[in-house]
């Protein structure tokens, strides 16, 4: 049996590009809605609440101590990607607000859509070897070296964070939130395999 066919330079420059705008776009509408989400952009979105900081920096931040498991753990070409991608989607946070307004969202509704855009998302960066940082590096060292899917990995990851939001956010909009989380990682769980993919 032959090997897949690697992806370009070019192709894997696309798919962050497609990845972290798609991203950038969900967290956009996530905020607008004041709900929250779970992995390390959920905790960026607790912090910038209760501190009124902006996302963009406080997920730059919170991503930086990750980037050495990443070296050590997934090599020096996916850390450099995994830093591409969460650059790109800390600066595109902070731009795509004043470019993007919601004269009506219903809550549940962005919640699901939410949840499509950054299942996407993850999707497209996952398969050019790149990921949104912190417990996205941890649940694809998992996945590749146990055999266990990266979006069960994340979903265990969300429910302690959701129990932490019961702290920011009212519980309704902890629900909400969590529909949306479940959302992005079936996404993940249903799509995210390996031995199904044509190309690396």
């Amino acid at each position: 049996m032959t090997e897949p066919e690697k992806h370009s330079l070019i192709e894997d420059a696309q798919g962050i590009a497609y990845g972290a705008t798609m991203a950038a776009f969900g967290i956009t509408m996530l905020t607008h809605l004041g709900l929250v989400t779970g992995q390390t952009a959920g905790l960026a979105v607790l912090i910038a609440y209760a501190t009124g900081w902006g996302f963009g920096p406080v997920f730059f931040a919170v991503n930086l101590p990750f980037y050495v498991l990443g070296y050590l753990r997934m090599g020096l070409r996916f850390t450099v990607e995994t830093f591409a991608a969460v650059a790109l989607l800390s600066g595109l946070s902070v731009w795509m607000p004043g470019q993007v307004s919601f004269a009506t969202l219903n809550p549940w509704l962005g919640a699901v859509l939410f949840g499509f855009l950054s299942g996407s998302a993850l999707l497209a960066l996952f398969r050019h070897g790149a990921s949104l940082g912190g417990i996205g590096i941890v649940a694809l060292m998992l996945q590749d070296r146990l055999g266990w899917r990266a979006g069960w990995v994340q979903l265990g990851f969300d429910a302690g964070l959701f129990a932490l939001a019961f702290l920011v956010v009212p519980p309704e909009t902890v629900a909400i939130s969590f529909a949306g989380a479940l959302v992005v990682n079936l996404v993940i769980a249903v799509n995210h395999r390996r031995d199904r993919y044509i190309a690396a």
